[in-house]
């Protein structure tokens, strides 16, 4: 077998590993090759988008939804929860702010709410690309039918974010409740491509009950899908859940994963996630020196940010607001970034 810096070298002249390559280097517990990995996808990123840090406005629409999934703060059977959902006029309200401070991608991000009809989201998204025709509209709601992805995508979204969480079936399924089908996640995604969305994939580090073999069916499910984007995070439980005294994932396997995936597929469009920055002050400018090139600050009414809590202890304050653009641009360039006002597409659809 390779050494691990040998596999690194193998993954950024071929950009796929087989899976045996890929357990032993996401085996690899060795600070020294993790360093390396992060220089190499520090120097790809640069390679293909400078010292760019492309921002996305969040907008949490809603946190109803109908699902139970084990990890997540909204599910279904957490009565605890403050409901709320945003109308037509709150989601352009925001979207207006965002646009005046820089803001070239809106992501509408919720549970799955049935409220949010596709008539009803067509509207909305319609209305959206009219106001703000040079921007790209991001939705991230779940999972859907193929005629509702297409109704919302001929009415003007771009992209679509929709993790896979896992890609290992097991796995899922040590996640999710029996009504959720892991056949069914895959099957959206290819659809989403299908028609011709710039679609994101991801998952959490460090949910319970991951191994390296679920790790290495993640890496090869990113290696066929060609996704434009993937966001990855730590797992942070949330205690209103069944998985409320687990572990949480921890910054370092985070950061190593981001490494490897932008070397993996060097244009992808990477987000350092609200998450890594929720367990780690740093977390967002490590992710960025980490290869990761996308921040997505709130622009959700402050009323609702607490709300939309999918873990404890999210940060929704500070630079994590929207509004306080200026500190993140300092952080930013503090490590020798800048933030774009961009669109920030995948190379690919340029």
């Amino acid at each position: 077998m390779e050494s691990n810096m040998d596999l690194i070298n193998k993954l950024n002249r071929q950009h796929q590993l087989n899976s045996d390559e890929w357990g032993e280097l996401l085996r690899c517990n060795d600070e020294k090759v993790a360093k390396y990995a992060e220089q190499v996808a520090r120097e790809q990123a640069k390679k293909i988008f400078g010292n760019k840090i492309y921002v996305r406005g969040l907008i949490e629409i809603s946190n109803y939804c109908k699902n139970n999934c084990f990890y997540c703060g909204i599910r279904r059977g957490n009565t605890s929860v403050e409901r709320y959902r945003l109308t037509k006029e709150q989601i352009l309200a925001c979207a207006e702010e965002g646009y005046a401070l820089g803001f070239r991608t809106f992501v509408l991000q919720g549970g799955e709410d049935a409220a949010f009809t596709d008539v009803w989201m067509c509207d909305v998204i319609s209305q959206l690309r009219e106001n703000f025709p040079d921007c790209a509209i991001t939705l991230s709601l779940g999972e859907r039918t193929r005629e509702s992805y297409q109704a919302m995508y001929d009415a003007g979204a771009n992209r679509y974010l929709l993790r896979h969480e896992t890609a290992d079936k097991y796995h899922y399924e040590k996640l999710h409740p029996e009504e959720m089908s892991f056949e069914h996640r895959m099957e959206c995604l290819r659809i989403l491509k299908d028609i011709g969305y710039q679609v994101g994939c991801g998952f959490m580090v460090g949910s319970p009950g991951q191994t390296i073999a679920s790790l290495v069916k993640d890496m090869e499910l990113i290696t066929k899908l060609q996704p434009e984007m993937v966001g990855i995070g730590p797992f942070v439980p949330h205690h209103a859940t069944p998985f409320a005294k687990e572990e949480q994932g921890t910054v370092r396997q985070t950061l190593y994963l981001l490494s490897l995936i932008r070397i993996l597929k060097p244009d992808v469009l990477l987000p350092a996630t609200t998450s890594l920055g929720t367990i780690d002050p740093r977390g967002r400018e490590k992710g960025i020196l980490a290869g990761a090139n996308v921040l997505m600050p709130n622009l959700s009414p402050t009323a609702v940010r607490k709300q939309y809590e999918l873990y404890d202890n999210k940060i929704c304050t500070g630079d994590e607001a929207a509004e306080c653009r200026n500190c993140l641009e300092n952080r930013v360039k503090a490590i020798g970034y800048e933030l774009v006002v961009d669109r920030g597409d995948a190379p690919s659809f340029q």
